[in-house]
């Protein structure tokens, strides 16, 4: 299919848009670091919360979720909708400290927290690590997600379209710094939600409703066999019952629910926050602000945001069936249903406003990937060991070459990638077990860099030794869930004997760290009560208990989920049963509310 006169015009003002706004922004992020990467740390809550729904709105994850509908059902989406529980650790829990910590990069705690060559191998490592090559996977599978929306709806090479969308983003990127990334976020995220919700709507009114979807979907043949589907009923259960070999397996679910939110290293779910997220805490200005962004988000990411993305997967299901071709590879691809829908039903102008919304999804997404990640090549790297003389201009020109470095090594990376969900399992993979040092290195005195270098060595290692040691099989959801909760069980093992084996760190260093973030909990007691000995007025205001934030995270994710199913069970028509989730809902939200409120402003 090709577009329109119409169709061009309307994308058109969408490139001429932002060109105008990365000129216009230009202005901002030259003067430093902090200005470059972090907005001179004056970033106000909605904004900061905004810009990360955004980046967490790629032009890849509404294909993502159509492939797992067709798969497993809505309930396959606990793949990521576990993560919640995860990202409300760090609202209540590490948000405020990572604002206390005012680091310029999350890598740059690590010698904030720990000392010694360990340390500075660590945070140099992870520079790399995380900067270039997890960067680039990120990114790979983002590009991928907008070649296969490219290749459905232009007439033009798809390559060519995503050079060109790639160039615009790194312009705008290299030139405004956080500043311009977060500005053209939330415009850009105003504009992918539209066309989400349009292309929902139109979809669902194409495929006759839900009675004729439940009926079609019945009796389409399911993507992990031969066996129809059977039942829609089944199909929009929100979590598995085990009585049908396409649903989500139950132990896949339960490994979800028990071991991956807390395990798993994952960009924008991070057990202990970090990436792109601790990015936006540290660039907020206040404490309760940075509190407020990641909660903003994590409401958004979860609840709101993934409804428009299942509608359409549903009504692609029941018009096409699951097996559409990828005209890029010539195999089945589920989620070119996603694609084919825009294509097909949309009428002139209106496919061009959709094609803009995915443009503005892709170009959010990436543009933060590439500010996250060349700050850490540039702060954590480049400055820390290559050139710690370098002048702040030396270093923000150094930090733009690294922004198309970056972009041209992520589409090296995409040319090789076949499948957006893989690449959501690698990472989830190959962090396994980590997740419980990034929460304890905050709250546990006794941690120290080797348990962090052991614990990404083991993760690595175990998931390696298990998928070509083993031959386990990782690609299956449940060999999936085994090697996650092996692999975590492995990695927890070695990280504990190692850090039980080395020396903790210095005590002056303790001390420094618990007086500038002033960690709770009974973990840091040792340290605590040592300062309380020599200087009572240090730490005598500090609150030790655990108990408040604990249960502002338990009322934070009931909120999430019952009022992700309450929506849910309104767009099915359950009305009765989306009663019986808005109750809990709302109650626990005024709780929250007036909990926050009553409590005074972080200093």
């Amino acid at each position: 299919m090709k577009l329109g006169l119409l169709d061009f015009a309307v994308v058109g003002v969408y490139f001429i848009l932002f060109f105008w706004m990365g000129l216009y922004l230009s202005r901002r992020g030259k003067k430093n670091l902090a200005d470059f990467f972090l907005s001179d740390r004056k970033l106000s809550w909605w904004l900061a919360g905004t810009s990360m729904v955004a980046t967490t709105f790629a032009a890849d994850t509404p294909l993502a979720v159509t492939e797992l509908v067709a798969r497993h059902g809505v309930a396959g989406n606990w793949l990521w909708w576990s993560m919640a529980l995860s990202g409300g650790l760090t609202v209540f829990f590490f948000a405020p400290l990572w604002r206390r910590s005012a680091v310029l990069t999350d890598l740059e705690f690590v010698e904030l927290r720990y000392s010694g060559g360990a340390a500075a191998f660590l945070r140099g490592f992870r520079a790399l690590y995380l900067g270039v090559l997890v960067n680039c996977i990120i990114m790979g599978w983002v590009h991928l997600g907008m070649m296969k929306i490219l290749g459905g709806t232009l007439g033009i090479p798809k390559w060519t379209t995503l050079v060109v969308c790639l160039g615009l983003t790194v312009f705008y990127s290299s030139l405004a710094g956080l500043t311009g990334v977060v500005v053209t976020d939330v415009v850009q995220f105003v504009i992918a939600m539209a066309g989400s919700v349009i292309l929902a709507c139109v979809g669902w009114r194409a495929a006759g409703g839900w009675g004729w979807i439940g009926s079609a979907i019945a009796q389409t043949p399911a993507l992990t066999g031969q066996a129809a589907y059977g039942s829609f009923e089944k199909m929009i259960r929100f979590w598995p019952d085990g009585t049908s070999v396409w649903m989500l397996p139950l132990v896949t679910f339960a490994v979800y629910l028990t071991v991956n939110w807390w395990a798993s290293w994952y960009p924008g779910a991070e057990p202990g926050g970090g990436g792109y997220v601790a990015q936006r805490i540290l660039a907020t200005r206040t404490e309760r602000e940075g509190l407020l962004a990641t909660l903003w988000f994590n409401c958004a990411h979860y609840a709101l945001r993934p409804w428009p993305w299942i509608v359409a997967a549903l009504a692609s299901i029941a018009i096409y069936g699951n097996r559409i071709l990828d005209p890029s590879t010539g195999k089945p691809d589920a989620a070119m249903g996603y694609v084919k829908l825009m294509a097909d039903f949309l009428p002139p102008g209106w496919i061009g406003v959709l094609l803009s919304s995915f443009l503005a999804a892709y170009m959010s997404t990436i543009s933060t990937h590439l500010n996250w990640g060349s700050s850490y090549v540039i702060h954590d790297f480049y400055r820390r060991f290559l050139s710690p003389k370098s002048t702040e201009e030396k270093c923000l020109l150094v930090g733009r070459f690294t922004i198309l470095f970056l972009a041209v090594c992520s589409l090296g990376v995409a040319y090789g990638m076949d499948r957006i969900t893989r690449g959501w399992e690698i990472l989830m993979l190959l962090g396994a077990g980590t997740g419980p040092v990034y929460i304890l290195r905050w709250y546990w005195w006794r941690v120290n860099a080797w348990s962090e270098i052991s614990a990404m060595s083991g993760a690595l290692f175990s998931s390696l030794f298990l998928r070509y040691g083993l031959g386990w099989e990782s690609q299956t959801p449940q060999g999936f869930a085994w090697t996650l909760a092996v692999t975590t069980g492995l990695t927890t093992i070695l990280w504990l004997a190692v850090t039980l084996w080395t020396s903790p760190e210095p005590q002056e260093r303790l001390e420094r760290f618990y007086r500038l973030v002033r960690p709770a909990g009974p973990g840091w007691n040792p340290v605590r009560k040592t300062l309380l000995q020599a200087c009572p007025d240090a730490v005598a205001s500090v609150e030790t208990s655990l108990v408040e934030p604990f249960m502002q995270w338990l009322t934070g994710c009931v909120f999430i989920y019952t009022a992700l199913f309450g929506i849910g069970s309104v767009i099915f028509g359950k009305y009765l049963q989306s009663c019986l989730w808005f109750v809990p809902a709302v109650l626990s939200a005024a709780w929250l509310w007036r909990n926050l409120l009553r409590e005074p402003a972080p200093q």
